[in-house]
């Protein structure tokens, strides 16, 4: 990619957040970009096939950015509480990108694919999991609870009280046998005893 290159890529990539920073993604029209990122319509198309596709390739540039700034990934089967702090220090390493890229309808995205990233790493690190219903359920509402909590409370509470929250209860779930990760054994008989119940029905 040559220099040229590089600062009409500059150029429209920053003309969508200013765009996307006050209109919603449905509202930005290719025309209106080019015009503000001083290019032709047709030079946008030698790059992205429309509006959609640019945001997707921001979208998971952030992705990727909160993904390999978790300095100890192997924590979220180690030590919850302490994983989902690194997790919203991430998350705040991006957070303005965040606040543009997935507002609105794409509010969804960014913890749908973090859940996602996030189980694929429980399940290589921890295979015996992967097909227990417990772990793939506590997951989904911790990290996407978590998440749209904090999104939801963090300007009117602080992000620091909010994640101190968030951080209790994750710790108090863990003491009364709610971690993410329970033995092996117990998963096992808790799967034996259901058939028992079904019978006495």
């Amino acid at each position: 990619m040559d220099l040229r290159e590089k600062k009409t890529l500059r150029a429209i990539r920053a003309a969508f957040l200013e765009l996307r920073a006050r209109l919603p993604l449905e509202r930005i029209t290719v025309k209106e970009l080019a015009q503000r990122a001083e290019i032709s319509k047709a030079t946008f198309y030698l790059h992205y096939r429309d509006v959609y596709h640019l945001s997707d390739q921001l979208q998971q540039e952030v992705i990727r950015g909160v993904l390999e700034s978790l300095d100890r990934p192997e924590l979220l089967t180690e030590d919850h509480g302490r994983f989902v702090e690194q997790l919203f220090d991430a998350f705040s390493a991006q957070q303005e990108l965040i606040d543009i890229l997935f507002s609105g309808t794409q509010a969804s995205v960014l913890p749908i694919a973090i859940e996602r990233e996030l189980r694929a790493l429980a399940c290589r690190l921890l295979p015996e999991h992967k097909e227990d219903a417990r772990f793939h359920i506590l997951l989904t509402y911790q990290i996407q609870g978590a998440y749209y909590a904090y999104q939801q409370h963090r300007r009117t509470f602080g992000a620091r009280q909010v994640r101190a929250v968030i951080g209790a209860v994750s710790q108090r779930m863990a003491a009364e046998g709610w971690a993410l990760f329970a033995p092996a054994q117990a998963g096992k008989a808790s799967r034996e005893r259901e058939p028992e119940r079904s019978s006495s029905v």
